[in-house]
């Protein structure tokens, strides 16, 4: 198996899905791995599946997803000893959960939506950032349940992400305003509530997430708005940053610009780290949770 196999492989998939995440595509990918590419030993097998995980975090996409992601899967499909006598029974065994795995994925955006969907209320104004799929989902949810709402996106520089939530929003009908990142201390105190999603999780309850997200959470704090967090539990990470410099430097820039050469400190990060002070609640498929609670549920999941 060769890196760029397994990248044409995972970039596919992000292509011909546009409502795939990352990490929903970086363990199709990797159940993909499985099926094609034959091995006779679960330690050639498990040899294969790290190439695929470290070939797809070299692929200019959003890694931190990637990474919890594959993390998780990588524990849950050899969470158990695989007491049988071939190793083919083995790879089914592995295969079956691989795809357990995914469908509990799949379902779980639904699921944050549906637990959001109470605290949209009728006439209330959210600020969100950048574009997140299961919080559009939840205000698709929103707008089915004849909920009169109004949103402001900011755009979200560089990559301007936030126009396209903007569109997505407009053309489901919803009364959604595009705002310059530097307009949200002035929009803020408009708003009833911030709604974000997350790239990453981390132990402490605190978010990586698209930078701006911290900008976002100080203002929220100082004119008392609550933060909302609309996030699968697959991006739970076992990572404690203490500070913006703690944030692994692959999370923050793509691998093109770690492979550059360039100093980084003159290089834009594409995510920033929001402490769990600035945080009110995590929606999550595991059910609502204050940041305080994520370490536990991150014991669970590695359990």
């Amino acid at each position: 198996m060769k890196k760029e196999e397994v990248q044409n492989i995972f970039l596919k998939i992000l292509k011909d899905e546009e409502d795939v995440s990352a990490g929903v595509a970086a363990i199709k990918t990797l159940l993909t791995v499985i099926e094609n590419y034959k091995v006779a030993t679960v330690r050639e097998l498990d040899l294969n599946l790290q190439l695929a995980v470290d070939a797809m975090r070299h692929c200019d996409q959003p890694v931190t997803a990637i990474s919890s992601g594959c993390e998780l899967f990588m524990r849950f499909i050899t969470f158990a000893r695989l007491d049988v006598k071939s190793f083919e029974e083995c790879e089914q065994i592995m295969l079956q959960r691989g795809h357990i795995f995914l469908n509990t994925l799949l379902e779980a955006r639904g699921k944050v939506a549906k637990q959001a969907l109470t605290f949209i209320s009728d006439g209330c104004k959210i600020l969100t950032h950048s574009r997140s799929r299961v919080v559009l989902q939840a205000m698709l949810e929103a707008a089915k349940a004849n909920r009169r709402f109004q949103v402001f996106v900011t755009v979200s520089a560089p990559d301007n992400t936030g126009e396209i939530m903007h569109k997505q929003l407009v053309e489901a009908g919803i009364d959604a305003t595009l705002i310059l990142d530097s307009a949200v201390g002035y929009i803020m105190e408009q708003v009833d509530i911030v709604m974000l999603g997350a790239e990453g999780v981390t132990e402490s309850g605190g978010i990586i997430n698209k930078v701006g997200t911290y900008s976002i959470g100080i203002s929220a704090l100082e004119l008392k708005k609550p933060v909302f967090v609309l996030t699968e539990s697959f991006k739970f990470a076992r990572i404690y940053p203490l500070n913006q410099q703690d944030v692994p430097k692959e999370f923050k820039y793509l691998s093109s610009t770690l492979k550059s050469g360039k100093d980084l400190s003159k290089e834009h990060p594409l995510v920033d780290y929001t402490p769990p002070a600035y945080i009110t609640l995590l929606f999550t498929d595991l059910g609502i949770l204050t940041p305080s609670a994520v370490s536990d549920e991150l014991i669970k999941l590695y359990l």
